[in-house]
C-alpha cells in the first residue's frame, strides 16, 4: 500500500512537471517503478501512462504545432524510437539500470548548473540529438530533455516549441509501444494496478500542473526537477535493479 501512495504521488508530481516543462514523466516515473518491477519492465509500463499525459497535453496544444518540423525532426525522433525499443529488447534490466541512472544523472547536473538553458544544437546536429532523444526513449523511456536541446536548433516560437516537442513525444510512443507489447505483454498484464494507477496519477497532475507550478518561480521549480532527478538517477547507479 505504502508504495502504491508513493508510485501515484510520483505520477502526479511527473504530469506536473511534464505540463509545464514538456517532458518529465519518464525521469520520474520509470525510476521510481523500477525498484519494485526493475528497469525494464518500468520502461515498458510507464509508457501507458506517459502517452496518456502526452497525448492530453497534445490536445491542449494542437493548434500551435510547427508541422514542417514535426514532419521532419519528428520523424527521425520516431525512427530512433523504434530502435531504441528493439534494443531494449536485448538488453538485461540492471544494463538499462545504469543506462537510464547515466543520463538522470546527466539532466540533473545540467540543471542544476545551468547549462540544460542554454544547450542548444546546431541544425545539422539536432538532426543527430533528436534522433539519440528518441532512441534513449525507446531504449529507457527517457528523451526529452536531449529533445528538447535538439529543438532549440530550430527557430520557433515558444508555444510551438512546446506544442512540437509534445506531438514528437507521442510519436516516439508511437514507435516504441508496439515493440513492448510484443515483447512483455504478459508481464505488463500482470503490472496492470501500475498501469492503471499511473495513467490516473499523470493525468490528474497533467491537468492541475499549470495551474499550480506556475505559481512557484520558475529558477526555484527547475532547480528541484534537477535535485530530484539526479538523487534518482544516482539511486540507480548505485543500486541497479535487476
Amino acid at each position: 500500500m505504502t508504495f502504491y501512495l508513493l508510485y501515484t504521488a510520483a505520477g502526479i508530481i511527473a504530469g506536473a512537471i511534464a505540463s509545464v516543462t514538456g517532458f518529465g514523466i519518464g525521469s520520474v516515473m520509470t525510476p521510481t517503478l523500477a525498484t519494485k518491477l526493475g528497469t525494464k519492465l518500468a520502461v515498458a509500463v510507464v509508457s501507458i501512462p506517459h502517452l496518456a499525459g502526452t497525448a492530453l497535453r497534445f490536445s491542449m496544444l494542437t493548434q500551435h504545432v510547427n508541422r514542417r518540423v514535426l514532419l521532419s525532426f519528428g520523424l527521425a525522433s520516431a525512427a530512433g524510437g523504434l530502435t531504441g525499443a528493439l534494443l531494449h529488447t536485448w538488453f538485461a534490466s540492471v544494463v538499462l539500470s545504469y543506462v537510464l541512472g547515466a543520463l538522470l544523472v546527466f539532466a540533473g547536473i545540467t540543471g542544476l548548473s545551468g547549462l540544460a538553458a542554454g544547450m542548444r544544437f546546431e541544425r545539422g546536429a539536432a538532426w543527430i540529438a533528436g534522433a539519440a532523444s528518441g532512441i534513449f526513449g525507446g531504449l529507457v523511456g527517457n528523451q526529452g530533455g536531449i529533445r528538447s536541446a535538439a529543438l532549440l536548433g530550430f527557430d520557433i516560437e515558444k508555444e510551438a516549441f512546446v506544442a512540437t516537442a509534445t506531438a514528437i513525444g507521442l510519436m516516439v510512443d508511437g514507435a516504441r509501444m508496439p515493440v513492448y507489447f510484443i515483447s512483455e505483454i504478459h508481464e505488463m498484464r500482470q503490472a496492470w494496478i501500475y498501469i492503471a494507477l499511473g495513467t490516473l496519477a499523470v493525468v490528474m497532475g497533467t491537468l492541475a500542473g499549470r495551474k499550480v507550478l506556475r505559481r512557484i518561480p520558475e529558477q526555484i521549480f527547475r532547480r528541484v526537477v534537477a535535485v530530484i532527478i539526479l538523487a534518482l538517477g544516482v539511486a540507480m547507479l548505485v543500486h541497479p535493479t535487476r
